[in-house]
Order: structure tokens, then C-alpha cells, then sequence
């Protein structure tokens, strides 16, 4: 967990081929850094399941030392550019990122000998995505799907109608061992989420 509210930031590692993604750098501190050097490993991109400030504002550090893309769905270049929007206004003097490859739902980004199915997940916000990694039964699910909750959907462009209908039809039928590894607080699984859930 880095970042001034504690984020979960996934260092997401192929150890044979040592290249690995960075999902949601909420900071980049020096620790985290010197562990990506010190293990030889090469970083190929940044995933972010949204652009709220708490999952972005690390982008600038990680990439002063690995000059990679960082990817984002479209939908999210509204808070991404705009740090009113982002939430960052209100706790730092602000944050904005300019330079996102922009993606869509059910594109597949094979980075680090893995493949990540961007599965669009809005509610959360607009542009929010889960990164599913089939071959591994892996779902990084940013701040769409907690562990017996949900995220927020009461600042900008969020819906919690739209929230529970991406949970249900495009997260819930993944296969039941999938481990999810949300954006704050513990992993859980598909399974758990299906029976335990109260929200969904």
C-alpha cells in the first residue's frame, strides 16, 4: 500500500521472463523503485484502472526511471487532465496526466509475457476498468469491487447503477477461483463476492 490513503499498487512480475506492469502507481517511492532495480526487472508499462488521484499521482516518478506507456480506458481522459475532476485539487496542489494511451473494453494488452483483458467496469467512475489476466485467474479490480463491497460512486461521473450492473455482468461471471486483488484493503475471489456481497 503506498500513497497518502493507502492504495494497493500490484507490481504484477512474469519471474522467468523478470519483466513486470505497474498497476495504479499511487506514488513512487524510492523503496519501491530500488526493488524493481535491485531484482533486474524490466517494467514494460503502467495499468490504471482509473484516474483518480489516489491511483495516479506516482505516474511521474515511475516514469523519470522507466520510460514505458502508461494505459487508461478513453473515457477516463476527463479526470486524468483535469486535477478538479481527479480529486487531487482538494488534498495537493494538483495533479494531471496528459500522455495516456487510451484503451477500450475488451482490448488485450500482452505486456511481460502475460495478457491483460481490459474488461470496462463503469460506476466507479466512467472510464473505470478491471485488468483480467486469465491464464493466471487474476482480476485487478482498481476500486470497482472490494472485498464484501464496492467502491464509492458519489463523485464525479460515478453511478451506482452502473457500478452494480459492471460487477454483475462482467466481473461476477468470471470463474469462481478468480483471486481479486482489489484497489484498497485485502484480496478476495469471485466466489466470496458471489456469496458474500450484500451489495451485488
Amino acid at each position: 500500500m503506498i500513497g497518502i490513503i493507502s492504495t494497493n499498487c500490484y507490481l504484477v512480475i512474469n519471474e522467468e521472463a523478470k519483466e513486470a506492469v505497474v498497476i495504479d502507481p499511487a506514488a513512487a517511492p524510492e523503496y519501491f523503485v530500488n526493488h524493481i532495480k535491485s531484482e533486474g526487472l524490466t517494467i514494460r508499462a503502467v495499468l490504471l484502472t482509473h484516474g483518480h488521484f489516489d491511483h495516479i499521482m506516482g505516474i511521474d516518478g515511475f516514469l523519470q526511471e522507466f520510460h514505458v506507456p502508461v494505459y487508461a480506458h478513453g473515457a477516463e481522459k476527463v479526470l486524468l487532465t483535469d486535477s478538479k475532476m481527479n480529486g487531487s485539487k482538494t488534498y495537493t496542489p494538483g495533479y494531471e496526466f496528459h500522455d495516456a494511451v487510451y484503451i477500450h473494453d475488451g482490448d488485450h494488452l500482452k505486456l511481460a509475457g502475460m495478457e491483460f483483458e481490459v474488461l470496462h467496469t463503469p460506476g466507479h467512475t466512467c472510464g473505470g476498468v478491471c485488468y483480467y489476466v486469465k491464464s493466471e485467474n487474476l482480476l485487478f479490480s482498481g476500486d470497482t469491487l472490494f472485498q464484501a463491497s464496492v467502491g464509492r460512486a458519489d463523485m464525479p461521473t460515478g453511478s451506482m447503477t452502473d457500478l452494480v450492473s459492471s460487477i454483475r455482468e462482467k466481473l461476477l461471471v468470471l470463474p469462481e477461483e478468480t483471486l481479486v486483488y482489489p484497489g484498497h484493503m485485502g484480496e478476495t475471489t469471485i466466489a466470496y463476492e458471489k456469496a458474500k456481497n450484500p451489495y451485488v
